[in-house]
């Protein structure tokens, strides 16, 4: 019985959640972006080449790589220009021509919401997808030449649209990444990735799993591709709902470390139970709202345990500083001193 009882609690928790906490936005539905790249079909189809492209549905990273560096450079400037979208999206391509196919397809574009991508300054924009909300993945660094790379990985509410915003900037994905590139400095590279589809506010979304299953996939398959392409396996550094991102691809992710921040759960029990080889941190601060997030996993509803405490094995990142749910990449805090420690490998 009293364990009955307990669960209607947690039931209850997760559902006060779902409806929206006082103060919190209430979210709506997302469709989660899956599948290759936008002009899939276009590229299929095409035989500039004399043979046919690589499938990007069926197609490993690592197949990809060797397919496009078996290309003379003008080979793989003809498919920069006649499809810059699958190159500038598929895992496994040369950075340097994702770039430029990336800044391609943006020149091309008309779409106000991403204009804010294409300056000031060279940007090196490593993903560009102007589907639904929108996906892009920017680089921080030299990848050919970092020795350390971290990849970020955010929660809710972050698209294309909020990628840089210059409103809350630690808690964007280009803040967070250009906040901890400048604290690791020279030979690394850190990657801001907003390559799947977050919730949006607090709601259904951000109380189950469906979402950051679909961004898992998504988040292995960039490990892979960096992988193929000579880039040292990162340390990756999961922020909220990103957290539940990180934990589901945890056992089929390449990577040194996993950090999640503010995290909601992992949706798994323990380090354990993530199945990984990875080191795994966590850091909490004390005026961080996700506190009041129940730490519970009924029916689909909720993440699991809380990553800081002792029973789930994680070792403990200092946030001393950090303020609130989006400020663990503040300049002069503790934990931004301790990510660049660990994303230089030198944390133990």
């Amino acid at each position: 019985m009293r364990r009955y009882a307990r669960t209607l609690v947690a039931v209850a928790l997760a559902i006060t959640v779902v409806a929206g906490t006082a103060g919190w936005a209430s979210g709506n539905a997302q469709q989660a972006l899956t599948g290759p790249p936008p002009g899939t079909a276009a590229w299929r189809a095409d035989q500039v080449l004399g043979r046919e492209l690589p499938d990007p549905e069926r197609t490993s990273p690592a197949e990809v790589s060797r397919f496009f560096r078996g290309l003379t450079a003008a080979q793989q400037q003809t498919l920069v220009v006649r499809h810059p979208l699958v190159v500038g999206n598929l895992d496994g391509v040369p950075v340097e021509l994702r770039y430029r196919a990336n800044a391609r397809s943006l020149r091309a574009g008309h779409d106000p919401r991403y204009a804010h991508l294409t300056g000031p300054g060279h940007r090196q924009i490593l993903a560009f997808d102007p589907r639904g909300r929108g996906q892009v993945a920017e680089v921080f660094g030299d990848l050919s030449t970092a020795r350390h790379v971290a990849v970020v990985v955010p929660g809710s509410d972050i698209d294309a649209g909020t990628f840089d915003r210059t409103t809350d900037v630690y808690g964007t994905p280009a803040g967070m990444a250009k906040s901890l590139y400048a604290e690791t400095g020279r030979g690394s590279a850190v990657v801001a990735w907003a390559g799947y589809t977050t919730p949006v506010g607090v709601g259904i979304d951000a109380a189950t799993g469906s979402l950051a299953e679909a961004g898992a996939g998504r988040l292995t398959r960039l490990a892979d591709g960096l992988a193929a392409d000579g880039v040292p396996a990162p340390a990756v550094f999961c922020h909220s709902y990103g957290s539940v991102v990180c934990g589901l691809a945890a056992s089929r992710l390449r990577a040194t470390d996993l950090v999640v921040l503010g995290s909601p759960g992992m949706r798994a029990d323990d380090v354990a139970d993530l199945h990984t080889t990875a080191r795994v941190w966590a850091a909490k601060d004390a005026t961080d709202w996700i506190d009041d997030v129940p730490n519970v996993e009924v029916a689909g509803l909720g993440h699991g345990p809380d990553p800081t405490g002792p029973g789930f094995g994680a070792r403990r990142v200092p946030a001393r500083g950090a303020h609130g749910h989006t400020g663990y990449f503040a300049p002069g805090t503790d934990s931004l001193r301790a990510f660049a420690s660990i994303a230089r490998g030198e944390a133990r």
